[in-house]
């Protein structure tokens, strides 16, 4: 591991008990500073609800910490928008959002679009399908951003069980992303869950980054954030744990090949290999190819937009 990465460890990582609710809306309130929660969803009818209800009990009524949950629903076939408005938050569709660019499938592209739909001067994303979700891991990820000026982006860091197992969840990130970050960007060798979807950050920060609208948001945000401000404006705050839905195998192998599409996109910007992925299913016949497109689009930084544009002069 590099020196640097030694001395931004012991500077830039910490536990969410380091800072107490109160010194964190204490800050806040000096700072002036607001806060958004963005919740992407699709097909969360059984979690979201409760991750709202928590959001809104113990940091909008209990600590007046955050001043607006939104949940953007990406095309959900269930009850994910009912469930989440009636637990307190403000539903938004994807389509609904920029009409004028056509949507296309993705996590990063919701994320992307849900700056448009939000006001917040630090931005919290939190992923949908928690289970015994915390609002600890909000406060743990915007603690620094409104205590720190210096600190621009915040990831969780928490354990991953898988089946019961302690540490076996995050696969895609031992097999794929962190030999990726070791190899080609040392600098974020640090981060011990660089593809988890607990993050908050500085909407001057959002803003100036482009978006990977698939599986890759999360590396191509490390990445280009690394360089766009700097190791020393990057942390992690340690939540616990992290419990949640996990995909089969080949689930994974589609999420593997986009993240390596998102990391290979940035080492060259120019050559792009075949932007698709085989994998095998055993049919009547014996086993047969399936064969996915991997993302390969990236939405421009927003404020490149001019929609974003107007609204931030309005």
């Amino acid at each position: 591991m590099l020196e640097e990465v030694e001395r931004w460890l012991n500077a830039r990582s910490w536990s969410v008990t380091d800072r107490p609710p109160h010194q964190i809306l204490a800050a806040k309130q000096r700072g002036g500073q607001s806060v958004s929660v963005v919740l992407p969803a699709l097909n969360e009818e059984e979690t979201v609800g409760d991750i709202v209800a928590a959001l809104r009990h113990d940091l909008m009524c209990q600590v007046p910490l955050v001043d607006e949950i939104v949940v953007v629903d990406s095309g959900s076939t269930d009850a994910t928008a009912k469930v989440a408005a009636a637990a307190g938050a403000r539903v938004v569709h994807r389509d609904e959002i920029l009409p004028r660019i056509a949507p296309v499938p993705g996590k990063g592209e919701v994320l992307w679009r849900s700056l448009l739909v939000t006001s917040g001067d630090i931005v919290a994303f939190v992923d949908a399908d928690l289970r015994d979700f915390s609002s600890d891991f909000v406060t743990g990820i915007v603690g620094p951003l409104l205590t720190d000026p210096d600190v621009h982006l915040v990831k969780a860091m928490y354990d991953r069980p898988l089946a019961g197992a302690a540490g076996q969840g995050g696969r895609v990130t031992e097999l794929m992303a962190r030999p990726l970050l070791n190899m080609h960007w040392p600098q974020l060798a640090g981060f011990v869950q660089p593809l988890g979807g607990e993050y908050a950050a500085r909407r001057s920060l959002l803003e100036r980054l482009p978006f990977p609208v698939g599986y890759g948001v999360e590396l191509g945000m490390l990445v280009d954030a690394l360089h766009l401000v700097g190791l020393d404006a990057l942390a992690q705050v340690d939540v616990g744990v992290r419990r949640h839905r996990h995909q089969d195998g080949q689930a994974l192998g589609r999420m593997a090949a986009a993240i390596y599409r998102t990391a290979q996109l940035r080492l060259a910007r120019g050559h792009l290999i075949r932007p698709a992925l085989t994998q095998f299913e055993r049919g009547e016949a014996g086993f047969e190819p399936r064969t996915y497109s991997v993302d390969t689009e990236e939405r421009p930084p927003m404020r490149e937009i001019a929609e974003y544009a107007r609204r931030e002069v309005a």
